[in-house]
């Protein structure tokens, strides 16, 4: 399944034996040359929490809190199959319950629309060295530069720089020295955003754990905070990227919600058991 391009293998595991070694299998399925390829791993799981659990794991192997692409595509998968029978339901998530609404057109599912919870500001939640307080458009010395940055942890941690023209910049040499810049000892999902006006934002993406990829959610969400922070956006906003838009709204109880589109691509069956070795 892919949400706006960013693409998942979902795994029901009610059904289905999970391998030992998870991270590991997770890494190889998701290789785009020897497995089935994605951007990460999903897993539909029991929960006594939530109606039901989600895990994801990146394609390098690594864990994440959250996804909010994924999370889309975990609630269509969920409602397709019949895991749940309704159209708003809780998941359980590293990041906290989080609670996706399934949104009909003429009985036709167009979208979902999720509540993201509410963004943590505060730097030593991220987290982030440095100062007690905000890190809004902070100097940030990255690789040949200085750079602003405004970070947050939108059940993962985000940084988010105010460009331009993202078409001008070099993802593929700054996302990844960000990502992993010292002053973010967990590492960050990394954001360039170019202001179009004050309810459209154009973004491109280099994720923890992932790279460059053609959506992020939680990013999404994690942009119009820091654009409205900024001063630079209305609380409600197109997020355009370059696998689609997604609207995002930071509403008055200061949780931010998430709607756009998951889709189905095809499903199979794993015959390659080096896969799981």
């Amino acid at each position: 399944m892919h949400g706006l391009g960013n693409d998942f293998i979902l795994v029901d595991g009610f059904k289905e034996k999970l391998p030992a070694d998870l991270l590991k299998t997770a890494a190889k399925l998701c290789d785009r040359h020897f497995g089935i390829g994605a951007d990460g791993l999903i897993l539909v799981l029991p929960s006594d929490k939530a109606d039901l659990k989600m895990r994801i794991i990146n394609s390098d192997g690594s864990e994440a809190e959250m996804c909010g692409n994924g999370i889309r595509c975990f609630a269509r998968y969920a409602y397709e199959r019949g895991l749940v029978n309704k159209e708003i339901f809780t998941v359980e998530t590293l990041a906290g319950i989080m609670t996706p609404r399934l949104v009909f057109e003429q009985n036709k599912l167009t979208g979902i629309t999720v509540d993201m919870g509410e963004p943590v500001l505060e730097r030593s939640a991220i987290p982030m060295l440095g100062p007690a307080g905000q890190a809004l458009h902070e100097p940030l010395t990255v690789l040949d530069k200085i750079v602003y940055v405004t970070a947050l942890l939108m059940g993962v941690p985000h940084c988010v720089v105010l460009v331009d023209d993202v078409s001008k910049v070099a993802i593929e040499k700054y996302g990844p020295a960000l990502e992993t810049h010292a002053v973010f000892p967990q590492k960050t999902n990394v954001h360039f955003l170019e202001v179009l006006n004050d309810q459209e934002i154009k973004m491109r993406v280099w994720e923890r754990g992932a790279g460059l990829t053609l959506a992020c959610g939680t990013g999404a969400c994690a942009s119009l905070v820091a654009a409205v922070l900024n001063k630079r956006t209305k609380r409600k906003a197109k997020i355009h990227l370059p696998g689609g838009t997604l609207i995002i709204e930071w509403a008055v109880n200061n949780h931010v919600y998430m709607t756009g589109p998951a889709a189905n691509v095809f499903s199979g069956k794993v015959e390659d058991k080096s896969l799981f070795r």
